[in-house]
């Protein structure tokens, strides 16, 4: 490697091609473009997209198992496989779970973040994560990796805070932040327009279609949850924009860190607190 290409860097704004050198990044006229701050630390996990959403992916996962270890004589074994592996009410409670009953009685209002964490069952965690899988990397594709994670952490505050509003008492699972995803992607389609633009829309739209059916015929489907995320999701769009319009920025970067440090510290506390209440 020479001592330019040692040099080199992109600049953490724009992405374009610079010297660490530069006072001022000349493409986007961001100060010191090379500094550590702005290359380092939690703004470089945005840089990853695979790895971001397999660890995303691991998150939910690693808190399912452990709403079930909270206490194994209560864990669902029905033989619905809606009820199959399901941690017991009270476990979720303890964890996180938002609604009526933890907010108005808790004040727990963090819970709008760590609700989008926790699942039902086996079969609801694996129905989620596919759906994270799928429609995560168009998004990220659209509107870069820390606006996707932006609009994942608002979709979910945005539909449980909805949902509370219309007096649910307790629910949790990832389809909030997965339908700001989904209303996202709708809002990109649409206004992008062209026979691309149309593919997306059509699309989504099936994922759309298919979450309101599901919701309708299966009993305990909070689609006051749903509704809200696809709708915070359209609103993100229109306010943050996408590649095409605006390309992803230092800002957007910050905001996303922002999201992330605060899910990290609500989830640590959420955990914290439950095993502590729990076993000791």
């Amino acid at each position: 490697m020479t001592i330019s290409q040692k040099k080199s860097q992109l600049c953490p704004n724009c992405r374009g091609l610079i010297s660490r050198d530069e006072p001022i990044c000349p493409y986007c006229g961001l100060k010191s473009p090379g500094s550590w701050w702005k290359n380092n630390g939690v703004l470089r996990l945005f840089q990853e997209p695979d790895s971001f959403l397999t660890g995303l992916i691991g998150l939910n996962i690693a808190l399912f198992i452990l709403s079930l270890l909270m206490n194994p004589s209560g864990m669902g074994m029905g033989m619905s496989p809606f009820g199959f592996l399901s941690p017991d009410s009270r476990s979720l409670l303890l964890l996180g779970a938002t609604g009526t009953m933890p907010i108005d009685s808790l004040h727990r209002w963090w819970s709008l973040v760590s609700a989008n964490y926790l699942h039902g069952s086996l079969l609801h965690l694996i129905f989620n994560m596919i759906a994270v899988k799928q429609i995560g990397p168009m998004v990220i594709k659209e509107y870069g990796l820390a606006r996707m994670f932006c609009i994942y952490t608002f979709g979910g505050i945005g539909g449980f805070l909805l949902s509370y509003l219309a007096g649910v008492p307790l629910t949790i699972g990832a389809s909030a932040a997965l339908c700001a995803l989904i209303g996202a992607a709708l809002y990109y389609g649409k206004n992008r327009g062209g026979t691309y633009g149309q593919q997306v829309f059509q699309q989504i739209g099936g994922w759309a279609i298919s979450i309101f059916v599901f919701g309708l015929l299966v009993p305990g489907i909070n689609n006051w949850a749903h509704g809200g995320g696809m709708a915070t999701g359209i609103l993100c769009g229109l306010l943050m924009g996408y590649q095409e319009k605006q390309r992803e920025r230092l800002g957007h970067r910050l905001i996303g860190a922002a999201c992330l440090i605060g899910t990290v510290i609500i989830l640590f506390w959420a955990i914290v607190t439950a095993v502590n209440y729990r076993f000791f």
